[in-house]
């Protein structure tokens, strides 16, 4: 995982800033010699970084823990606090660096014979919630029925603030031969349904609480660019010139049926700092 530093400041304090993960596994990492600024291992805390420094944590060290926030797991399933800008799983470019890849040398580790089999993905620019199956039959039973049985939330900052605080959003989506979805006209495509509550306002910007009753293709991206309001950070629909460091868009909650435990289960993974910091 690769950061680049943006300001003047300690490494413990900019880590826990800028990564979804507990202060203790950052530690950790610190402590295990994980860390390096420059490709050189830092192990302080106190360790002055200033900006355009980059920062990798190496994840294939034996003496490392998982990366990112294990926010669920058992002998069924595992859930990942994923960071924007990794790939959930491989495209024809990029076969190696994704959250699939990790977690699964992370179960390798513990037992060389595990699995992994992709329920759902996020956009490679979003950030939060990922749920992975360790056999085959526990991801079939999920996507028998996954936008039916789920609830998936998320928060997002877009551009501007919105006439209507609360509303649902119908399109009907395609896509072109360069991998842009756009909104169709006469109902052609795929139907795509969001649903959104505008949770606090600035001057330039507006939080909002996402909901979607359907899984498109970056369907809540073209959802707010659809209405002159893109998300900050989104230079495919958005504004191409848009300085801010990441796509401001987080998958903050999944609910769904567990198929063995037989009850629901509540993930939920906190709003990243970055957010808050840009809606001060």
């Amino acid at each position: 995982m690769r950061l680049i530093v943006k300001y003047e400041t300690k490494l413990l304090n900019y880590l826990i800033e800028n990564l979804d993960m507990p202060k203790k596994r950052i530690k950790q990492y610190l402590k295990n010699g994980s860390i390096y600024i420059n490709n050189t291992k830092i192990t302080k805390y106190d360790y002055k970084i200033f900006p355009n420094m980059s920062i990798i944590i190496d994840t294939e060290n034996k003496n490392s823990t998982f990366p990112f926030e294990i926010i669920f797991e058992d002998n069924y399933l595992i859930a990942v606090n994923k960071p924007s800008g990794l790939l959930t799983i491989s495209t024809p470019k990029e076969k190696e660096k994704t959250l699939y890849h990790l977690v699964r040398d992370y179960l390798h580790k513990k037992n060389k014979h595990a699995k992994l089999f992709v329920i759902h993905r996020l956009d490679k620019d979003t950030s939060g919630i990922v749920l992975f199956a360790k056999d085959e039959k526990t991801k079939n039973k999920l996507q028998e029925n996954w936008n039916a049985l789920t609830t998936r939330e998320y928060v997002g900052i877009i551009h501007g603030t919105l006439s209507k605080k609360e509303a649902k959003i119908i399109q009907y989506l395609k896509e072109t031969t360069t991998n842009l979805v756009y909104v169709a006209k006469n109902k052609e495509g795929k139907e795509a349904i969001t649903n959104y509550h505008v949770i606090k306002e600035s001057p330039n910007f507006s939080l909002i609480k996402i909901n979607i009753e359907t899984g498109r293709k970056n369907q809540i991206r073209v959802a707010f660019a659809s209405l002159n309001h893109p998300l900050v950070g989104d230079k495919k629909y958005g504004f191409s010139k848009d300085k801010a460091p990441r796509l401001y868009l987080h998958a903050t909650k999944l609910k769904f049926y567990h198929p063995y435990l037989k009850k629901e289960i509540l993930l939920e993974t906190i709003t990243p700092n970055e957010f808050k910091k840009i809606m001060k």
